[in-house]
């Protein structure tokens, strides 16, 4: 997606040097205020360093939602799939680094959801993906003790591996992980 586009009241674009002090800001708000464990480095390295892992890599991609002057929901793309640990080895090596594109920091304000801003967001994502050369899937993990998240992922995606019974980032992360089938990409886009 290199073009912005506009939801109602809301612009979904990608991100420009300008959107990463924000776009952190909804990142570190949902680490604490949403999932209640915080930054944690191996996990939330990325948001350290927007600008490198997301603007200046051709095949990353940092999309955000504004609301006037404000980011008020971001989604992420970059290349590979889950890291073993925490994730499960087995999961790790499905996923091949280069030609696997993960979707990442799919966050919206509280006060600003259920207005269709994640799914736009996705879709402009796909998008992304799609038209990028080398990747074959798309890839996700989410944690479902977030309202809505199960529902909502459930809707665009395929259930991989449910690892609320593994148990794998410890207390209070549900996390279950999730595949986008690059047919129904192809074939929205078309």
């Amino acid at each position: 997606m290199t073009q912005t586009a506009y939801h109602g009241e809301y612009t979904v674009r990608p991100a420009t040097p300008a959107d990463v002090d924000g776009a952190r800001r909804v990142m570190l708000d949902t680490f604490y205020k949403e999932f209640g464990y915080g930054y944690v480095p191996q996990w939330h390295r990325d948001t350290v360093d927007l600008q490198g892992t997301y603007l200046d890599d051709p095949r990353h991609l940092l999309l955000v939602a504004v609301h006037g002057d404000e980011v008020v929901a971001t989604t992420g793309v970059r290349s590979g799939g889950p890291a073993h640990p925490p994730h499960p080895r087995r999961l790790a090596e499905r996923y091949d680094k280069d030609t696997t594109a993960q979707l990442v920091r799919v966050y919206v304000r509280p006060e600003h959801r259920r207005r269709g801003l994640a799914r736009t967001l996705v879709e402009a994502a796909c998008d992304f993906i799609t038209d990028t050369p080398g990747y074959e899937r798309v890839y996700l993990h989410t944690n479902v003790d977030i309202e809505g998240a199960e529902l909502f992922w459930r809707s665009l995606a395929k259930e991989i591996f449910d690892a609320r019974a593994t148990g794998e980032h410890g207390p209070g992360v549900a996390t279950v992980h999730f595949e986008i089938p690059m047919k129904s990409l192809s074939a929205s886009s078309a």
